[in-house]
């Protein structure tokens, strides 16, 4: 299939696959945590806005968790079916971890989801909160343990080699392993990103539309709050990963930078712009800052870290990939903290306004801005797998020896099998998504009576499935009338 080797496609199997399920596992961590913020804000305040608030972005909640854990499900299948090899030689130590998430994790955020998704007027609001608690706190965990995995095969420790396999030596080693907290801590806060931007772009398109009310000003504060503390958080995260990244896989670091040799006495500058070739071993069309790359990896005005050519022409990953995705991941990173920082410029009251609400370029640039974190979290993820090339468990296992004896023919065929079943799929799920955050926040009944049970009529056997009585398809749906327009005088009540 176009020239690609079996082990070219199980690698873009595993890559489109795996893709998929990054990114709605990362829609849900920050979303669960999100709707724990707005559950508590409403105990505390008792405001109605935050329920609204809560109830429509859980219906958002509950659809991408479903489409996370139906694209996890593959993992499973791709790691026993197409790197079967790895799981011989790696499987007492990965097999444990995966299983600890599911033991863990994913039953403590099923076990909870009922009661998050259909308890509101079932349960005390105690117990609902402790359940989007459990649900927040469950998703964490699972993305502890995937970390935990994924970051011992970037750096791997405390393992022996008996009878041609791995087995476990110290698992506080595994699982604490040098590359784990940095890497733990860069994703959830992407996380947390990812969500804050797709709420601002929600709140955004409504405003653009002309309906502002109290519930579209909230998310949109809120999500602007959330952009303005935690991106430069990530960006100063982003530098402990990166200098931890030169310690343990300095052949990646050098890919990232595009950098090839030392020269005696000569700082390493900063690259911008450049097209690495491996193949004339230099990178072409460089425009760059001198010294501040040794500034920002070393610490140093005139430090050296090791170039590409220190490491044989096999061990070096693609610098070509690796250098454009982590600067496509740098260059969101910077266009968030710009967002984030013209939102609080915008704060400032203007004729006893904020125009925070009402500045159009502003509110265009946050509404394109609602799938940075989705294309970053991409980013960074192709700049972690490809940079540990060629190793699957870096220094211990490479990948040409992970892949399983498949021929490239039934590769391919599952390879189109997968693309045509996931655009259709998860193409149809982000369609709804998309269209239910169209609808905006409506009026959440705080004390409906329970329906349904035995002798209740027009009571549907799928209650989750039963059609809703208001149109999804209207552009200017009503707006409810607790939520009315604001304008002019009335602007701060709701902030």
């Amino acid at each position: 299939m176009f020239g690609l080797s079996a082990l070219d496609l199980a690698r873009v199997q595993f890559a489109f696959t795996m893709s998929f399920h990054i990114l709605f596992p990362a829609i849900t961590i920050g979303m669960a945590s999100y709707l724990a913020v707005l559950e508590l804000c409403w105990l505390r305040t008792k405001r109605q806005v935050y329920v609204d608030l809560y109830h429509y972005w859980l219906k958002v909640f509950a659809v991408t968790f479903g489409m996370g854990v139906v694209s996890g499900i593959v993992m499973a299948y791709q790691i026993g079916t197409n790197w079967s090899y790895l799981s011989e030689f790696a499987g007492s130590i990965m097999g444990p971890i995966l299983s600890y998430e599911v033991l863990t994790a994913f039953f403590l955020e099923a076990g909870f989801l009922g009661v998050m998704l259909f308890g509101w007027n079932r349960v005390g609001p105690a117990l609902h909160f402790a359940a989007t608690c459990a649900v927040a706190i469950g998703t964490l965990i699972s993305a502890t343990w995937i970390l935990a995995a994924n970051s011992w095969m970037q750096t791997p420790q405390g393992y022996a080699i008996e009878g041609g396999r791995m087995v476990p030596a110290d698992w506080l080693a595994i699982v604490f392993n040098p590359s784990f907290p940095y890497r733990l801590l860069h994703m959830v806060i992407a996380a947390y990103l990812t969500t804050a931007l797709i709420v601002g772009a929600a709140a955004a398109w409504q405003l653009l539309k002309q309906r502002d009310n109290p519930a579209v000003r909230k998310m949109m504060s809120m999500a602007m709050w959330m952009i303005l503390l935690v991106a430069p958080i990530q960006a100063v995260v982003g530098d402990f990963h990166g200098l931890n990244t030169l310690e343990h896989q300095p052949a990646k670091l050098a890919a990232m930078e595009g950098h090839w040799q030392n020269e005696p006495g000569e700082a390493v500058p900063l690259l911008l712009f450049g097209i690495p070739d491996m193949e004339e071993e230099r990178t072409k069309y460089a425009v760059g800052i001198p010294h501040l790359g040794s500034l920002i990896l070393t610490h140093s005005w005139d430090g050296q870290f090791k170039g590409l050519k220190e490491f044989p022409r096999e061990d070096r990953p693609n610098s070509l990939i690796v250098f454009w995705s982590f600067r496509l991941m740098v260059g969101l990173g910077l266009l968030m903290i710009l967002l984030g920082a013209w939102s609080l410029w915008l704060r400032r009251k203007v004729a006893g306004e904020a125009r925070l609400w009402r500045q159009r370029p502003f509110l265009r640039f946050a509404l394109w801005m609602g799938p940075a974190g989705l294309i970053a979290i991409l980013a960074g993820w192709t700049t972690t797998e490809v940079g540990r090339q060629p190793w699957v468990v870096y220094g211990v296992l490479r990948t040409a020896d992970a892949v399983s004896p498949h021929g490239a023919g039934p590769l391919a065929l599952t390879l189109a099998i997968f693309v045509v079943a996931y655009f259709f799929v998860f193409g149809a799920g982000t369609a709804f998504v998309l269209r239910m955050i169209r609808k905006g926040p409506q009026h959440f009944e705080l004390h409906t009576p329970a329906q349904g049970g035995p002798g209740e009529e027009r009571t549907p056997m799928r209650p989750i499935s039963a059609a809703d009585v208001q149109s999804d398809d209207d552009d200017d749906v009503a707006r409810p009338d607790h939520l009315p327009d604001i304008k002019g005088g009335d602007a701060d009540k709701e902030r």
